[in-house]
């Protein structure tokens, strides 16, 4: 009995950390692509100025070495985060921002009238 609570508890938390690592990897492509824009523009630059530099070198397939070599880049760049993140033990919902991913709403404050500090503390 001690040996199955046990064996289900440590599925449990390897579900949990799968989870959490597909959750982190998720969200650090999804702001990578939004927010991390001028670094991709930064990138694609860097990218067609070193094929043309390679181009000289090896004719065929130098626009493919750069720009596969730039997708590893940041597909392992993410993949990495990811699993430091994870193996740090940090969990999305911990994080502050990231209340749209969990589907929490932003509390937000509620719209004060201009008549209310003479009419709201009124007690009939």
């Amino acid at each position: 009995m001690v040996s199955a609570d046990s064996s289900n508890l440590s599925k449990t938390y390897s579900l949990l950390t799968i989870k959490s690592f597909l959750i982190w990897t998720f969200t650090l492509a999804v702001c990578l692509l939004v927010v991390g824009f001028p670094l991709v523009v930064l990138m694609a630059t860097v990218g067609c100025l070193l094929s043309i530099v390679l181009q000289s070198v090896m004719p065929v397939s130098a626009v493919l070495l750069v720009a596969g070599g730039l997708i590893l880049f940041n597909i392992m760049a993410v993949v990495f985060a990811a699993g430091i993140l994870t193996a740090k033990g940090v969990h999305p919902k911990e994080i502050k921002w990231l209340s749209w991913l969990h589907g929490e709403a932003e509390q937000i404050q509620t719209t004060v009238y201009a008549s209310c500090p003479l009419t709201c503390e009124i007690k009939m």
